[in-house]
C-alpha cells in the first residue's frame, strides 16, 4: 500500500509506545510535508539524545553528565531518598515543586512473570547509598501495583536497619502510573506519607 521507505518509517514509528497503526500513519505523512531542515533537526536530536543521554552514578536519573543535574543541586536535602521506579516518576514528582530531596531510581519493578529480579534492577547500589550517608529518611514513591508493592516491601525491608522507610500515600489509584497523576494528587501523596510496615 505505502511505498518501501514510507511503510518502513510507519513500521518504526508504531513501535513507540501508545502509537498504534493510525497514528503511526499521521505521523509519517505529517514528517514527509515538512521542511527538509525540520526532519534533519528530527533525525539528530533523536541521535543525539541516544548517543548523549546516560544515567546519573549517583540516582540512576538520566542524565547527558556523569551525575545529574538534582544530585550536583547544593540546595537539595541529602538527608532524604524519595525512591522511583522511572526517571519518568522523577519528572512527574519535580512538577508538584514539593519534593526538595535527593532522588534514587530502581529502573523498574520486580516481577519475576517478566523475568526480572532484584538483581536487574538498581536496588544494591541505593543500600550501600543509604547504609553509607547520613540519610534520615527514605520515601518509597513506586506505583501501587502487584508488582509495585513487592519492590516497595523488598526494599524496605532492606532499608529499615539504616533509616526510617515511608511510602507515599495511596492518592494514586491501585494499577495507576505516577507519570499519569496530576500535581495535586501527587503533592497529597508525597504530604500524606507514612512508616512501611
Amino acid at each position: 500500500m505505502y511505498t518501501r521507505p514510507l511503510a518502513r518509517l510507519i513500521e518504526q514509528l508504531q513501535r513507540l509506545p501508545g502509537v498504534g497503526p493510525k497514528t503511526a500513519q499521521r505521523l509519517a505523512l505529517h514528517i514527509l510535508k515538512r521542511p527538509e531542515e525540520e526532519v534533519q533537526a528530527l533525525a539528530k536530536s533523536l541521535i543525539d539524545a541516544k548517543q548523549q543521554v546516560g544515567f546519573c552514578q549517583v540516582c540512576f536519573h538520566l542524565s547527558a553528565d556523569p551525575v545529574c543535574e538534582i544530585c550536583r543541586n547544593t540546595n537539595r536535602d541529602t538527608h532524604t531518598i524519595c525512591v522511583v521506579s522511572e526517571s519518568r516518576d522523577v519528572i512527574a514528582l519535580e512538577k508538584t515543586r514539593e519534593y526538595m530531596g535527593k532522588y534514587h531510581v530502581v529502573g523498574g519493578v520486580i516481577s519475576p512473570m517478566d523475568g526480572i529480579g532484584p538483581e536487574q534492577l538498581n536496588i544494591q547500589p541505593l543500600v550501600r547509598r543509604v547504609s553509607q550517608q547520613k540519610v534520615k529518611e527514605v520515601i518509597i514513591a513506586i506505583s501501587p501495583s502487584v508488582e509495585g508493592e513487592t519492590t516497595t516491601l523488598y526494599i524496605g525491608h532492606l532499608l529499615k536497619p539504616f533509616t526510617l522507610v515511608t511510602r507515599i500515600a495511596f492518592g494514586l489509584p491501585m494499577g495507576g502510573d505516577l507519570e499519569y497523576a496530576d500535581e495535586v494528587t501527587l503533592a497529597r501523596a508525597l504530604e500524606g506519607r507514612r512508616e512501611l510496615d
